[in-house]
Formats: structure tokens, sequence, C-alpha cells
């Protein structure tokens, strides 16, 4: 299983500056049918939409391709607290604060820059209806299978079935004594259920709208200050697992599971400490015994528990154990939990402004059927959709094939006097109600986003007759369509009898509409842009109005050539390198790289590879830019090239005659050529900071962006007379554009801009004594640089003798070394491992008792008492390593509080600290 918290998930607070952004509170998360996108609702009143490729690939993440937030919605007046996906995958429904429930459909003109911030919407979403008749906010939303209806509770009391195809309101059910906050359908169709402060789930029959069940025995003791109830079908329609439940008069917080049929809830999934917000099953099933075939008896369910205690159990109906329990995942409780159609990620969102993701291989979900086993099990059981809403039919034009495809749903449990099935490690079945849901996302390898846009889709502009015609209804709705497979939108869908005209389909060139080059890998399967050109009618003029005026590919320098391999040797017999050399002979402190026939470097977390050929003859040095197979662009240049870098923002090319040559990834020059008058040592990018360690010894850090250097050009001799016969291993820069000299001496350094001079970032002298040596440990080199460094000084250690010690001498180097590791990290800009350090450096004091060096740190964390931004006292910062000082001040102080003998004044700086944060806010 793999773990994420995608810290870019987030809904911020609009009042706040960026430098300050304060996360609000996300209540609800649900991903695309097609698994290529979340939705998530929050306190901002916005609806934001995710790719979800940059959250599970790392190297999309960093390469930002597809870009991470997709569209910002913004027509809520108040914070959403639910958002729900359609079954097709067309239509998005969010209810809100503001008691109003919206219906959401992709809009291809609506890209561009949000209004009033500075966001951009990569596509675009338009309110398509809104439909009233809340009084109160809306809870929880939930579609019906095959999207026939569309049920909303709320604060009210109330719940409303709208239909699912002209949006109208059917029924008004207002039998809940209390705030209702959960909805879920069977997924038979059969019955929808509700669960609400009145202590109560009750099951509604879909064929006339009356109460078919109610069941109150689990949860009479239940709490009312939960944010949401919010319950789910399991996908073979044997259970619901209702949130929100208690045992032994309230003392024991429960999941209830109530059994189909007899509607009692005689299992409980027991283990959290505090109360249930959401529950959530997989959209498959699964077998007990993946070796046996599928049947009644063997098979079982994947359920999701989200709690106020901050954390997430995953069940399977089998055990009588959870699989797995994920404890603290967030910093508050947990809202909203959302499975991917093909079962194998759960996204759960927090009210601390966060959302985590837990994506398992299919070797530890074991048991999930196959989709042949599926479909014979589906047969065999006769599995069939719910009937079609009062007044449609499934036929186009005869009634007589309408009143013949109607459909009749498959017989309760207790009306069939079937046996029933617990499915938690018993063996007893439901033959009658075992029913699968199982929806598989399609995967597209298309690159471009292809809308389209469709007039006959209901719409808040589209006249009635439009809306309840019968060709806007899908056909019927076969076991293959339903059970399998997204659906696609439906043929009949596309046509219309409204008079106005149907604009044709449109794809847009994401390059062309947003201004630059930009990898839009997020298609959404359920839209069909299959349309006849025939449909044309009229619409915007543009540059590029039709397909055939649009190139199929953009024209770049060198972009019609393939890529070629050339055979990587050492140049010795060119006149180049017999001449050349002689210009720096004398001066040279560091050896100068090998001359080669190829030289490669790949940019970090794409496909992309910066390459260089020098001739062995008198042909051109040219330097090339590829994607896989295929060259995007190609340069030439007046010397062979020694080395190369490229960053995900950049590349560089170092010559041999000391000259530079930075371009962007499309291959325009960044700035003028470089010339150090030496040729390079070493060469390092990261992010926009360029490095440079020329022969001669000077080092040069420049931020691309800006272009401009970090700090004056300095020497990297003073490092190398530390110590005779002392030379540089490696040399990388932090995107900060702080270098990193690693030194045969078993020390690193870096250049302070502030001091103009070179200071240690840590050496092997730490390993002789401090207990918090990490010269063992593999790190990760861009998350845990100072980790890494200790790493590789320690991969280099030349174990010494043991020596007698003096009495402190742990002590003293490990409260050395941790300080050291603060400026480094400090340095390096790397907030995470300064935090690391600084807690248990906090720790160390407290352990030892040191009273004056722990006042010492508090007030440098504290600041002046009446620090104001922007006022005369400028010596003192409320910031390091991107984090504010007072907020890593609590967390020290709460370490002092718990030492014998730094009680006192850790409870006196809280009360100050209490005090001065209540007057910032004033």
């Amino acid at each position: 299983m793999k773990f994420t918290k995608p810290a870019w998930v987030m809904h911020k607070d609009s009042s706040k500056t960026d430098h300050d952004t304060k996360r609000l509170s996300i209540f609800s998360v649900h991903v695309h049918p097609d698994g290529s996108r979340i939705a998530t609702g929050g306190l901002d009143a916005k609806i934001r939409i995710w790719s979800t490729k940059p959250i599970l690939n790392h190297a999309s993440e960093t390469s930002n391709r597809p870009p991470k937030s997709l569209c910002t919605l913004s027509m809520h007046t108040g914070p959403v607290l639910t958002i729900r996906w359609a079954h097709s995958g067309r239509w998005l429904a969010s209810g809100s604060d503001d008691e109003i429930v919206m219906i959401w459909d992709l809009d291809p003109s609506g890209r561009g820059k949000v209004f009033g911030s500075n966001e951009v919407n990569v596509e675009g979403w338009k309110p398509m209806k809104r439909l009233p008749g809340h009084e109160s906010d809306v809870t929880d939303l939930a579609w019906a299978p095959e999207d026939r209806y569309l049920a909303s509770v709320g604060l009210d009391s109330v719940v409303l079935v709208w239909c699912g195809y002209t949006l109208e309101r059917l029924r008004k059910l207002d039998q809940h004594q209390g705030f209702v906050k959960g909805v879920c359908w069977d997924p038979v169709g059969e019955f929808m259920a509700t669960q609400s402060d009145d202590k109560s789930v009750k099951i509604w029959r879909t064929t006339d709208w009356q109460l078919e069940a109610e069941i109150r025995k689990p949860f009479e003791d239940s709490p009312g200050s939960t944010f949401f109830r919010r319950l789910s079908w399991s996908p073979d329609g044997a259970h619901i697992t209702a949130s929100n439940a208690t045992n032994n008069k309230g003392f024991v917080f429960i999941a209830a599971v109530i059994t189909r049929g007899t509607w009692t809830s005689e299992i409980s999934l027991v283990g959290h400490e505090n109360t249930v917000e959401v529950a959530a099953y997989n959209p498959h099933i699964f077998l007990r015994n993946p070796a046996s075939p599928i049947a009644t008896s063997n098979i079982c369910s994947v359920v999701a528990l989200g709690a106020d205690d901050r954390s997430i159990s995953i069940w399977q109906t089998k055990s009588a154990r959870p699989l797995i329990v994920a404890r603290e995942v967030f910093e508050r409780q947990i809202m909203d939990l959302s499975w991917s159609w093909d079962g194998l990620t759960l996204y759960a969102a927090s009210s601390d402004g966060t959302i985590a993701v837990f994506h398992f291989d299919p070797e530890e979900l074991e048991g999930i059927a196959p989709h042949s086993a599926q479909e014979q099990y589906l047969h065999k059981f006769g599995f069939v959709p719910p009937p079609t809403p009062e007044g449609f039919s499934h036929g186009t034009h005869s009634t007589n094939a309408a009143s013949a495809s109607r459909i009749t749903p498959p017989p309760s449990p207790n009306r069939a006097q079937s046996q029933s099935q617990s499915g938690f490690g018993t063996s007893n079945g439901i033959n009658g109600a075992e029913h699968i849901n199982k929806l598989v996302a399609k995967k597209s390898n298309k690159k471009r986003v292809q809308p389209v846009l469709m007039s006959s889709v209901p719409s808040a502009s589209t006249s009635r007759s439009v809306l309840v015609s019968t060709s806007a209804l899908p056909p019927s709705a076969g076991l293959g369509s339903r059970a399998f497979q997204v659906p696609e939108i439906p043929r009949s869908r596309q046509a219309s009898h409204s008079a106005s005209p149907v604009p044709s389909p449109r794809t847009y060139d994401a390059d062309i509409e947003m201004g630059g080059p930009m990898d839009m890998d997020v298609p959404i399967d359920a839209l069909d842009t299959s349309m006849s050109s025939a449909n044309k009618g009229k619409r915007k003029a543009s540059v590029l109005d039709t397909p055939e005026d649009r190139p199929s590919k953009p024209r770049t320098l060198g972009g019609d050539r393939p890529r070629e391999t050339v055979a990587v040797r050492e140049i010795t017999s060119t006149s180049l390198v017999s001449t050349r050399p002689h210009l720096f002979e004398g001066a040279n402190l560091l050896p100068v790289p090998p001359l080669l026939t190829f030289l490669s470097a790949n940019v970090e977390g794409s496909d992309f590879v910066f390459e260089a050929r020098n001739s062995e003859g008198d042909g051109a040095t040219e330097v090339t830019f590829a994607d896989g197979k295929q060259t995007l662009w190609l340069d030439y240049l007046p010397s062979p090239v020694l080395a190369l870098t490229a960053s995900t923002t950049f590349c560089a090319a170092a010559s041999q005659d000391g000259s530079v040559n930075v371009y962007s990834h499309t291959g325009r020059r960044l700035m003028a050529t470089l010339s150090f008058g030496s040729p390079c040592a070493m060469i390092h990018g990261c992010k926009l900071a360029l490095m440079i360690l020329t022969a001669s010894g000077q080092l040069t850090s420049i931020n691309v962006k800006n272009v401009a250097s970090f700090f004056p050009p300095t020497s990297v001799t003073p490092l190398l007379s530390s110590s005779p016969n002392c030379t540089i291993l490696s040399a990388t820069v932090r995107h900060n554009g702080a270098p990193m000299i690693h030194c045969s001496s078993g020390i690193a350094y870096t250049y302070d801009a502030q001091l103009f001079s070179w200071t240690k970032l840590s050496e092997r002298w730490w390993a002789e004594g401090s207990d918090v040596w990490q010269g063992r440990q593999r790190a990760n080199k861009d998350k845990d640089v100072v980790a890494s460094i200790e790493g590789a000084i320690g991969s280099t250690n030349i174990s010494a003798p043991h020596k007698e010690r003096p009495t402190w001498w742990n002590t003293a180097l490990t409260l050395g070394h941790l300080e050291s590791k603060l400026h480094a990290a400090k340095a390096l800009d790397s907030g995470l491992e300064y935090k690391q350090a600084l807690l248990i450096y906090a720790r160390k004091l407290a352990d030892e008792g040191f009273r004056a060096k722990a006042e010492e740190l508090i007030k440098e964390l504290f600041g002046p008492i009446f620090w104001r931004p922007g006022g005369r006292d400028d010596s003192w910062t409320p910031v390091v390593a991107g984090m504010a000082k007072r907020d890593l001040l609590r967390e020290v102080l709460s370490v002092f509080v718990r030492s014998k003998t730094l009680t006192k004044l850790a409870l006196d700086w809280q009360d100050t600290l209490k005090k001065a944060s209540s007057d910032d806010q004033l």
C-alpha cells in the first residue's frame, strides 16, 4: 500500500496572503468514475477539481503534467458540504450551506483565468441547473443506479428525490424528525436508505416511495454532534454499513451493519475511539476463497470507515478484524471517503483541510472477483436494473416497445423468503438480493482534452419540451452497459427536438488555448466526442476553426528528426583537445571532465532528455532536447560540450571554451551566453537554481528566472587548502541557490551569502560521539538533504580505534551536532528536517535540564514581545525554513512541559504565547 497526503490539494483562505496561507476545511471528496480526477468541496464555498495522476505518480507531480488543479467552481454562496459525480461521469452534483443543489456540466469555453484570483482553469465546468427546494443546509447527495434519480438530504429534515434525466423534483419525504445527514442507494435500485439525527435509519421503496423499514436499535444512544452520518450500501446489495452507532449505552463507538430483508443490525464494527462519521464500500465484490468459483457463499465486501478519532479502518466482511487501521491520519475529524471505481484507491477528506490517499496493489486486496466471473454471477442470479421512472420509456418512438422494455426489480429477500447472509464470517447466503454493482474505469492515452458542446443535454436554458423528450433518455440499460463499464453518453441524447442550432464538436488544443505547452492527459471517458460533423451550426469564428486548419503537431526546430543513438567514446585526437587546454594550464585547481562523443541529462520526474553530441572530426557540436524517441528541438554550439544539466525548468550546456548556454524546455535561450574564462569542472541545476564550478575554482550560483546571481562569484580555494590532498567529490545546488560541496576530507560546505563565508553543513567529526548521527542511513536527497549529506560522509568513514572520552563527551557532541543540523537545514531551506532536528534538540535539552539553553531557544523563536511586521525591529524574522517560528515554539513548549525541570518555564511561555496570539487576532 502506498500512502500520500498531497499538500497542494487544499482550499485556501482568500483573505490570507500566499505567505500566510491558511487551509480551510474540506467537507467532501469524490472520485470521477474513470478515476482521472477528484472533486473536493470546502469551507471556502468552492468546488475544486484535481487531476489524480499527480497524486498517484510522483513523476507527474514534479513535472506538473498534467496540471494538478483542473478547475475551480465558485457559484455557491455557502460552504460546499457534499459533491457527487454521476455514474455516467457527465454531471457533477453539489450541495451547500446555501440550501441549493447545483448540477454542473462540462463547458468547453469555460477555461482561462478565474475571475478575481491568480488561478487558471485548465478545463471549464458550468452550472447547468440549480435545484432549490431545501430550507436549510444540504448535507449529502447520492445518484441512483444508472443515474435514474438523485437524492438530496439536509438539515431541514427532508429528503428530496429528483429525476436524474430532467432534474425535476419527484418526491419530498419528510418523515424524519431530525437533521438528515446521510443517503445511499441500493445497487439494484429497489431501495434508498437515509440516516438522521433522529437516531434512525429509514429504508424507502423506490416503487411507491413509502417506508419499507426503520432501524433504531444501534443508534439510540448515538451523539448528535457529528457533521455527517454518511452510510453506504454494499456492492452485492446484502448490507448497509451505517455510521454513528454505539453499543453499551453509548460508551462504545461502532459502525452498524444492517442486513437486507430483515433490516436488523446484529453485526458491529468495533474499534474506533470516537464517533464514526462516514462509511464507504469498495465498489467491487471479493471472493472469500479466490481459488473457489464465485458463488453466494464465496463472496464478501470491503468497507472503509472514517471517524472523529482521526483514524481510518478498512474491513473485509469475511474477517472479524480490520485489514488496515491508519491512526492519526489527520489533525481533525474525517469528513468523507471515496473509493476509485477500480477499487484500488481510497481518498479521505478531513476538516483540517487536507486529503489522504491510500493506493493498494491488487495482491493486498486479495480476492477481487475477475470480470468474467462477476458477469457469470450476475446472469446466474438474475441481476436486472430497476424500473424506469414513471412517465418514461426506454424506447424512442413505439409505445409497445417502451412497455416491453420495462424491467421489474428483483424481489426483496423477505418477499422471496430467502435465507439471509451476514457476510461477516458466516456462510448463510441470500440468493435473491446479492447483486453486484461493478464499474471499471476506462483509460485513455490521449494527450488532450476533447470536450464536446452538446445542446441536447438538459440545462437551465433548454426548453422544457426538450427536457422531457423521450429522445433525451438513455437506451435500455443492458447488463454489459451497467455492470461492467462507465456508461458513455447515449446516442439518443445527441439528438434534440429543439429549434436552436446544434454546435459541432470542437477539439481544444491545450497549447493554443492556454498560451503555452501543457500536457493535458486528463480526458473524460464519459464524454462522447465522435459526433458527426454534419451537426455543424453557428459558432464563434476562430483562426483554427476547422480540424484541417489546425496542424496535427506543432512545428519546432529539429522536431521532424527522430532521436539518434551515438556510441560514447572519449575524444583524444581532435585539434580541439590538443590546442584548447593550454589556454588554462597552470590555473586549474579542479580536473576538467573528459571530452566525450555523447552526453545526456534527464529531467527529473519526466521522460525528457537533454543531450549533446560532439563530433570527432570537424563536424558541428549539437545539443538536442528529446522526449522518448522523438527530438523536440536542437541547437548548434561553436565549442564542444563538456557537461550538461537539466532541471524541471531549464537545461544548460557547459562548453570547453568556458561558456555556458542556458535553455528553456522549448529551446529558447533564457539568458545571454555566460563566459567564465575557464572550462566547467562541475555543473548542476535544481528547479530555478544553476551552479557552475570552473576548473579554476570559481563557483557561481544563478537564479535562472530572475537572471541574477544569488551571491557574487566565490572561490573554493579555502576548502581545498583546509587539509592536504583535499579534493571535491561532488558539487550540487539547492533550489534556494545554496551550493553543497562535499570534500574528501569528510566535510560538506555551503556558502552563506549573508556572512560572505563558507560554512560547514556537516562533518565526520560528529560521528565520534553524537547520538543522532545518521551516517549509515539512506535518505531522500530532495526531502532529507541534510541526512543524505551525512549518509554520503558516513559512507567514506574510516573506523577509528576506541578512545577514552571525557564525561560530557556524548552530550556535548550531540547538542553541538543538533545545533549544526539546525543551521544546515536553515541554510538549505529544508523545513521538515529543521523541525525534526529542533524537536530532538528540545527533547535533549529537556532530558538534560539545561534551563538557560532552553530559555534562549524559546526567546529566539518567540521574538520581540511587541513585534509587528514592518516595525522598527527588523533583526528578527517570524519565519525560518518556510515555517512560522511561533508555530514551532508551540511544539517545543509541548516538549518542555513534560520535562521534570522545565515545566514551569514552559507553562509561563505557553500563557505568553496565547496572549500574543489573541492580540494578533484583534
